[in-house]
């Protein structure tokens, strides 16, 4: 029988305030329909809500292989509990393959293609709701950012982290190749050896395993509440994902319901500082440090890096993950998962507790009966934590006037102090390195690698890991106003900014100059004087980039500095309406 829309909703569904209506309801809609109808969809299933479930699944690399597999089960619990799932699935770059070459200028643009070709998907076919399945590291930012902007009812959810791998005895990861590499440079492993554990250092689906870039992101999801409780942990190959994924099926549909919480209930001042505030305390990527504020500007909300820096310099480092610590992802999971480190740091005053999550429950109430387990060291408790401060601290000072960012966790000295060795470009330092022509001492100075200058704002995984394959890690600093990888370790600074492309000092600085940096007092310093930077100012001009059209060039023209997240729109303060009230 006909659908009449005189009758009585036969899904029982009140569909006036659901986007979806364009597509599905009325006479006006019967071209729309035919096409639901080419596609096998029943008449109940075509006037249920229509959910989308976005996964950035892709044959590109382990991260994402899975993410496939637990869309199906999201589309059950979806269809289960009384609408209709529809799967699309968007691009990624996966840092660890784009890695140390042209290839990493795509990956912060990724995270922008990532959220706008969601919210184009989803505006165009009208979903009411969204899944969003995500697995490595820009993904997550950009599937949770495009949920705060269209603020339809979402439920997030992460692919998962990969296996430890086992070389001679020992647990690897990826970041265990980039160093092997160097070591490799010098002598100190076989061509043999460096093969035998590139074959062993990945086992299984899922991304890199240390607290890097994903697995801080994904601690975060669940943090702000975006995420299911203990959605995070559970290892990519394990079938218990496939059961939350049906929770986040059902728990969406249960938001259509409710009419909310929408991710701007969700995603407030408090919120983010409770998710710096897990970046911190796991000793995370200082990738968070882009991704957060541009969560907040989706939002509306001013959150740039100094008041991630601020929660930061107030939160303890309690997780001893890699690559600052000794475990990985799946030991964190084995002792419970990221709703340990949540209590910990919510029973001694460093969360807001009463912050809204997608489960209709605040923070604490997902946490009720969540306890620190005893007689082990992959979270310590707050009284005698491993560092007192965040393992993250932001910096500032003549060289960084609008900010700088290093990771701590892992150092034992907070201050540096050496001439700069200068680079324009990645490569021209990596080779340097590889040929072990620096000093130890030395402040490496990579520069025009920030989202303009790039374009692309590359991370230096490269060369990070080939210092520490030497040797020399924290034995020489590195300063850049592009970024690091989560897996780096070492003395290294990244997005210092103004960048240099954009006229920032680190595009003033000469060979032999003093920097000094002081992570205990937040400062990064040139031992310059003004009038000298002013007097080199005059002669500087920015540079061509190899890069004059297709996405890199559309990214360089729109993107704004690291401080306020590397946005490339207005975000939420410009907007009159947002897709969900249209």
């Amino acid at each position: 029988m006909a659908f009449d829309p005189k009758k009585e909703h036969p899904t029982g569904w009140d569909k006036s305030k659901l986007v979806s209506r364009y597509v599905t309801e009325g006479p006006k809609s019967a071209p729309h329909r035919s096409y639901y109808y080419a596609m096998g969809m029943t008449e109940e299933e075509i006037h249920q809500p229509l959910v989308g479930v976005a996964t950035c699944w892709n044959e590109a690399a382990p991260c994402n292989i899975a993410l496939s597999r637990q869309a199906q089960a999201v589309k059950k619990g979806v269809s289960e509990n009384g609408a209709t799932p529809r799967e699309f699935t968007t691009i990624t770059v996966t840092d660890g393959i784009a890695m140390g070459h042209e290839g990493m200028r795509s990956s912060l643009v990724s995270r922008d293609v990532i959220a706008d070709s969601v919210e184009l998907t989803m505006r165009g076919h009208c979903y009411d709701a969204l899944v969003g399945l995500a697995g490595c590291d820009k993904s997550l930012p950009g599937m949770m950012m495009v949920m705060v902007r269209l603020n339809v009812p979402s439920v997030f959810m992460y692919g998962g982290t990969i296996l430890p791998g086992k070389f001679r005895g020992k647990d690897v990861d990826v970041v265990n190749v980039f160093e092997a590499v160097g070591q490799h440079a010098t002598g100190q492993i076989s061509d043999d050896d460096l093969h035998e554990l590139e074959c062993v250092a990945c086992p299984s689906a899922g991304a890199c395993g240390g607290q890097f870039t994903a697995n801080t992101m994904a601690c975060v999801s669940e943090a702000i509440g975006l995420a299911l409780p203990n959605s995070a942990g559970a290892p990519a190959p394990y079938e218990s994902r496939d059961e939350y994924a049906a929770a986040s099926g059902a728990a969406v549909v249960e938001l259509i319901k409710r009419g909310g919480p929408r991710p701007r209930d969700i995603v407030t001042r408090k919120s983010l500082e409770n998710a710096a505030a897990i970046v911190a305390a796991t000793g995370g990527s200082t990738n968070a440090a882009l991704h957060l504020p541009a969560l907040a500007h989706e939002a509306g909300i001013d959150f740039n890096l100094f008041d991630v820096a601020e929660v930061f310099k107030r939160t303890p480092y309690i997780a001893n993950l890699r690559p600052g610590g000794k475990y990985v992802a799946k030991d964190l999971f084995d002792v419970g998962g990221v709703g340990v480190v949540l209590k910990e740091l919510l029973d001694n005053g460093y969360l807001h507790g009463d912050c809204i999550t997608v489960t209709g429950k605040t923070l604490a109430e997902n946490l009720e009966g969540v306890k620190l387990p005893e007689n082990q060291d992959v979270v310590y408790p707050v009284k005698n934590p491993i560092y007192p401060t965040g393992g993250v601290v932001g910096l500032k000072g003549n060289l960084a006037p609008e900010g700088a960012i290093v990771k701590i966790a892992g150092l034992t000295e907070l201050v540096f102090e050496g001439p700069a060795r200068v680079f324009d470009g990645e490569e021209a330092c990596f080779n340097a390195v590889q040929n072990r022509q620096y000093n130890e001492g030395d402040v490496l100075v990579i520069r025009y690698e920030g989202p303009k200058g790039g374009p692309g704002m590359r991370e230096m995984l490269s060369t990070t890991a080939a210092l520490y394959g030497q040797g020399t890690g924290g034995k020489v600093a590195l300063i850049t106003d592009g970024r690091f990888s989560g897996g780096t370790r070492g003395f290294c600074i990244g997005h210092v900014g103004p960048e240099a492309q954009a006229g920032g000092p680190i595009g003033l600085i000469k060979d032999g100059d003093m920097i000094r940096i002081d992570a205990e007092k937040g400062t990064l310093d040139v031992m310059v004087s003004d009038e000298e930077l002013d007097e080199r100012r005059k002669q500087w001009a920015p540079r061509k980039t190899n890069y004059n059209s297709g996405a890199l060039w559309k990214y360089a023209q729109l993107v704004g500095p690291a401080r306020d997240g590397a946005v490339t729109h207005p975000g939420a303060k410009d907007e009159t309406h947002i897709f969900v009230d249209l």
